[in-house]
């Protein structure tokens, strides 16, 4: 393992051809019958028989950013708007703009107070329609929302520990347009699988953006505290307009009203810490109430510890999670165990209240044992259609499962740490995977087709390569550039060398003006330049997660428009930072969120080693026209 502390066909596929054309905006329940309509009438630019897929309906997540020169006020285009859709701006109830902002969906306030109230109002047809929510202030560049430890405790070999904010995940728990926030609360004692020794309980936050929280989940004593262990979900999985949150649950687990799942008394710990035995049970939580709403047992459970590569309890306990649409229109849930040698995943769909397993894939049975599935794994996972069918498939490390749960595709190139998935080489048909290798023997890193797993280009075999990444971070070259940290170039999309890597190779964040991507690490935004990178942010106060691996809370497009917003604790962890950027743009896209591989992307950002979302579509220098996705809502 890398890092024991989490640091860092032959005609067009169908997707690619409607990234390239822009899409009837669909906004209600009966989207797909338009779309469909729509199609068959031959409407200009109308997408080609697309499935409508179920997205979040949120309002404009409107913000209010203060610079020393007035505020950037920013808001979201929804799918479901117009593709003409203007807006008008108002402060304290008195218009700024003298025509329809329709460039982008940002407006500069110049010489306006950090205290100045915005709205905005939808412009259709010319018609104004109904004001927006008041924007978010971000008064010093950033929002501050409250948070509240939970008391600590000592371990029964007499280890005191107290708790820090960690990873974050975003959805509307309470059907009211705005995102809340879920948050993991690491004990200080957390441990990675391969370490032995007792920790504290995990627990778990929703909080909304003014600081309430709506509930707590104690997972207990029988669910260990590591990078490998809880990794939730927070969607809609059933449709009704407010999210739910899935993880895996045990004995003694208390939900978000004081009831236990199992039993209160039981405690499978050893005597080294590790929990080994006992039921394991995987649990759907109400996202408004924080109560268990539906408990079946964990798919796989652990059966014999030692089948899965080691006796005394790491690479069992190996947990990966993720939602898709597997069905091209609703989310499902994904839960996994193993990657170093047997891997299982379990897709499970939550609808009226219960749960109902769609498929089990198992590298162990008949169907896939000695084709080369085991042993794929990374300590990620990715969601996207890759093969162009509307479905959703899974890219767990080296290989691929189709969304009918049989396996797509492996390269057999083994476990990694990093892996990207998105539109890299925007020339080419379809998606492309770019990742990194653990063994020695392996290429260091690898580009490959996403629907085939074709590489398209690697580099040299040699030391543990435990960092990579890919992002159109250079304008100077087409496409996303690409590098790691056993090689020792920054490489194009299709492999050439182009000179001085990033000072980082991490995360990353749409922050300035323009549609290049920036680099994020530690609590720090770079721009990369050939001689040396620019520092654009560097936040105060504030504390990067998992150790070495220095990532945020969570990052990505979460309010305002379509740039990023990343979110760390603050040093006391009494609070979530969430900065925004205080760059004007002149790019619009319609909000990530509703782009439903970025959008399965943030859900799955906190899983394992978390790794930064990418949409389904290119943006960078020299970007087409950003498509529109095609969705309704509940």
């Amino acid at each position: 393992m890398a890092d024991t502390h989490r640091r860092p066909r032959t005609a067009p596929p169908r997707s690619r051809i409607h990234r390239r054309l822009p899409g009837r905006v669909i906004g209600c329940a009966t989207g797909a019958v338009a779309l469909a309509l729509s199609t068959l009438i031959g409407l200009p630019g109308t997408a080609q028989a697309a499935t409508a897929r179920q997205v979040e309906r949120l309002d404009r997540g409107l913000t209010s950013t203060h610079t020393s020169s007035g505020n950037l006020v920013s808001w979201r285009w929804l799918a479901t708007d117009p593709n003409d859709v203007a807006f008008n701006v108002y402060r304290a109830g008195t218009k700024l703009n003298s025509s329809p902002v329709t460039a982008s969906t940002g407006y500069f306030d110049t010489g306006a107070q950090a205290s100045a109230e915005y709205t905005v109002r939808p412009v259709v047809n010319g018609t104004e329609q109904a004001s927006s929510e008041r924007a978010l202030q971000f008064r010093s560049g950033y929002l501050d929302v409250p948070i509240s430890p939970p008391a600590g405790g000592t371990t029964p070999d007499g280890v005191a520990y107290t708790y820090e904010a960690n990873d974050v995940s975003v959805g509307d728990l309470d059907g009211d347009g705005a995102l809340e926030f879920v948050l993991k609360w690491y004990p200080t004692n957390a441990k990675d699988n391969s370490q032995s020794g007792y920790t504290g309980n995990t627990v778990i936050d929703a909080v909304k953006l003014d600081g309430t929280r709506l509930w707590r989940v104690d997972l207990g004593r029988n669910i260990r505290s590591g990078a490998h262990y809880t990794q939730f979900q927070v969607y809609d999985y059933d449709g009704d307009g407010k999210a739910e949150v899935a993880m895996k649950t045990a004995d003694g687990t208390r939900d978000g009203t004081g009831a236990v799942i199992g039993s209160s008394s039981a405690d499978h710990r050893n005597s080294s810490g590790y929990v080994l035995s006992g039921p394991e049970f995987l649990t759907m939580f109400n996202g408004r109430t924080g109560k268990a709403m539906g408990t079946v047992d964990y798919v796989p459970g652990r059966g014999t510890v030692s089948s899965w590569g080691d006796s005394y309890g790491n690479r069992v306990d190996r947990f990966l999670a993720g939602t898709a649409y597997l069905d091209g229109a609703r989310p499902s849930l994904v839960m996994a165990r193993g990657y170093y040698t047997r891997t299982v995943i379990a897709a499970w769909d939550w609808r009226n209240g219960a749960f109902a397993r769609r498929w089990t894939f198992d590298t162990s049975s008949s169907t896939n044992s000695g084709k080369g599935y085991d042993g794929q794994g990374n300590h990620s996972l990715s969601v996207a259609d890759v093969d162009a069918d509307g479905k959703d498939e899974i890219v767990y490390g080296a290989m691929t499962v189709d969304d009918n749960g049989g396996g797509l595709w492996t390269t057999r190139l083994g476990h990694g740490d990093a892996a990207h998935l998105g539109d890299l080489n925007p020339s080419r048909a379809g998606l492309e995977y770019f990742k990194v290798s653990e063994d020695t023997g392996k290429p260091g890193s690898w580009m490959a087709d996403a629907r085939t797993g074709q590489i398209l280009w690697q580099t040299a075999s040699g030391a543990d390569n435990g960092r990579g990444v890919a992002a159109d971070v250079y304008a100077g070259s087409a496409g996303a550039e690409a590098w790691s940290a056993s090689d020792t170039t920054l490489r194009s999309a299709t492999g050439a060398s182009l000179g001085r890597e990033p000072s980082s190779m991490n995360f990353l964040s749409w922050w300035d003006g323009d549609p290049v991507r920036e680099l994020l690490d530690g609590t720090r935004i770079d721009k990369y330049g050939t001689s040396g990178d620019t520092r654009l942010l560097t936040a105060s106060g504030v504390h990067s997660n998992n150790g070495t691996k220095s990532t945020p809370s969570l990052s990505g497009d979460i309010l305002g428009d379509w740039r990023e917003e990343v979110v760390w604790p603050t040093t006391d962890n009494r609070a979530l930072r969430v900065y925004s950027t205080p760059y004007q743009t002149n790019t619009r896209i319609t909000t990530l969120l509703h782009d439903t591989q970025y959008r399965t992307a943030l859900a799955w950002q906190n899983t394992a080693y978390n790794q930064p979302p990418h949409p389904s579509f290119f943006i960078g220098a020299n970007m087409p026209t950003p498509p529109r996705p095609t969705v309704y809502t509940p």
